[in-house]
């Protein structure tokens, strides 16, 4: 199991981490901040400058769930892992590769409010908030504090960057409140803290209920369905263990055909029968890439939906956390590029009437 506590820089995670090892039987604590420190000697300074956060590395991310799967296999037992994760769409990708490996991830976020945790960054970096959101009767440092006084120009880029960051995780506290047990923990010592994520442990508090998709070990065929509404937009759908949007679909299972994988997932995504064939629209190849193994994409058109279809769409809680319809321009903003390529060669084919084979998202040559 992986006890996951999240929160902006200054909340307190790794002292409140450190203190759980004492309090969560043969624990070991795992910092991804390590990966990084890894990966600024190994790639090369041009890669490097093309990111402001290491997270933004595809490279980083998979190491995340790599290195926890190793460690687990050579220890055991729990980690404890204090790590800020603020975009979802990277949450689901590391949460979603755990769950595929079988790992259970209790989420906890540590929130101090948004004051506090101003005054603990300025604590910290030995300088006061410049923006001047921290109330001054709180802060921590006193006017005549040497510190506050004359910070030294690394104290002040760490407060500059770390203060930066903080509306980035009150954006993120909507979704991160939906998805984790948050702990207000204003005013409590970081043992304190430790005692109430160990007391909402016992609860059974901060599961996370991904469903489990085991990575592919080959080549796949997977099948997608485009299901549109009386303004033509498209149906997609938002995975709990996968960034980006996704259309309805999935992968087409030993001795079955594509057209019936394709029901098969709306009923099993959407709560809904589809009753009509399905009509091909693509045949995309995707070629192998690391970390995947490619294979065949098949998208079809699963026709207009009765509005009183759309009114009970049910989607599984482990899988899927939202859908909506979009337009094409609309589904620029939510699906990956290869997606999308997908997406807009399927619209083209559905008004030209013909299907047609793409290769890596684009018209075989």
């Amino acid at each position: 199991m992986i006890i996951w506590v999240n929160g902006a820089f200054g909340a307190g995670k790794s002292a409140a981490a450190r203190e759980l090892l004492d309090l969560i039987p043969e624990s070991t604590l795992y910092d991804p901040d390590v990966l990084a420190g890894c990966l600024r000697q190994l790639l090369p300074e041009k890669r490097l400058q093309e990111v402001t956060d290491y997270q933004e590395l595809t490279l980083w991310r998979r190491l995340v769930t790599e290195a926890a799967a190793g460690l687990l296999a050579e220890v055991g037992g729990v980690l404890v892992v204090p790590m800020a994760l603020l975009r979802q769409e990277y949450r689901d990708e590391i949460f979603g590769r755990l769950a595929a490996r079988g790992i259970e991830v209790r989420h906890f976020v540590l929130d101090p409010g948004e004051t506090i945790l101003r005054h603990r960054i300025a604590a910290r970096t030995g300088h006061r908030d410049p923006t001047g959101t921290a109330d001054r009767a709180d802060d921590p440092h006193g006017p005549d504090d040497p510190r506050a006084a004359d910070p030294s120009p690394a104290d002040e880029a760490a407060c500059r960057w770390a203060l930066e960051r903080v509306p980035d995780y009150l954006d993120a506290l909507p979704w991160l409140t939906r998805d984790a047990h948050v702990l207000a923990t204003a005013g409590l010592t970081p043992r304190q803290t430790a005692l109430r994520i160990a007391e909402a442990l016992a609860r059974g508090e901060g599961a996370c209920g991904i469903v489990q998709t085991p990575e592919p070990r080959a080549e796949t065929v997977a099948a997608g369905v485009l299901l549109f509404d009386d303004a033509d937009r498209v149906l997609l759908v938002d995975p709990t263990y996968k960034s980006g949007w996704e259309f309805p679909g999935g992968i087409v299972e030993r001795g079955e055909s594509p057209a019936a994988a394709g029901h098969r997932e709306v009923a099993e995504e959407l709560g809904i029968e589809l009753t009509g064939s399905l009509e091909l629209l693509v045949v995309d190849w995707e070629p192998p890439h690391p970390a995947g193994h490619g294979g065949l994409r098949l998208i079809f058109d699963g026709g207009r939906m009765p509005t009183a279809d759309i009114g009970r769409l049910l989607l599984p809680p482990a899988e899927l956390r939202d859908w909506r319809f979009v337009t094409e321009d609309e589904a620029a903003g939510l699906l990956p590029p290869v997606r999308l390529d997908r997406l807009r060669w399927a619209l083209r084919a559905r008004e030209q009437g013909r299907p047609l084979n793409l290769e890596a998202g684009h018209p075989a040559q």
